[in-house]
């Protein structure tokens, strides 16, 4: 029987093995599931959330520690079930936007970073290399991003939280990354 999409939630270590089945299904090979794990065991993984349909985790987000700037995290990977993306699954069409589980749970990720105050121990800002469209939608500023050094592209990286401003920092990713 179908139900409403639930709420996020953090992931428990039970749900693990259908995390890393939902990261190789999404990305088609098991480059992220191997980055998660790897995240994981250096203890660099700050926490994961999860968005469930129907008794599944349809949708999920880590957020793993910056190594620079401290007290700063990166959002990688993102994942939906390719059965829940753009919210296909939604009963009525004009549901969709509610079904739409990625979106959504980035959106919240970006609404609770910017928050003055956060319900836990949430990192002071979020960086997100990805497509500036769909981030940039969900909160995330490419704008505040562009002084940003990276040894990635900064056309795609993106900011959330910790003000207004487009700061001058260098990023240093988890070892996990490589170097980019």
């Amino acid at each position: 029987m179908s139900q409403e999409p639930g709420h996020t939630r953090s992931a428990r270590e039970e749900d693990h093995d259908e995390i890393d089945a939902l990261l190789r299904v999404a990305f088609e090979q098991p480059d992220e599931a191997a980055l998660v794990r790897q995240l994981r065991a250096d203890g660099d993984m700050w926490f994961e959330l999860v968005k469930e349909w129907d008794g599944r985790i349809a949708a999920y987000a880590g957020l793993s520690r910056m190594q620079s700037p401290e007290g700063w995290a990166c959002l990688a990977p993102v994942a939906v079930w390719p059965a829940f993306q753009r919210g296909v699954c939604a009963p009525d069409p004009a549901q969709s936007e509610l079904y739409a589980f990625g979106t959504r749970l980035v959106r919240e990720i970006a609404t609770v970073v910017g928050a003055a105050e956060k319900p836990f121990d949430f990192p002071a800002c979020i960086v997100v290399l990805g497509d500036p469209g769909f981030y940039g939608r969900a909160g995330f500023s490419a704008s505040r991003a562009q002084n940003l050094q990276s040894p990635y592209p900064i056309d795609h990286t993106l900011l959330a939280g910790g003000g207004e401003d487009a700061p001058a920092m260098e990023l240093r990713y988890p070892a996990a990354f490589g170097d980019g």
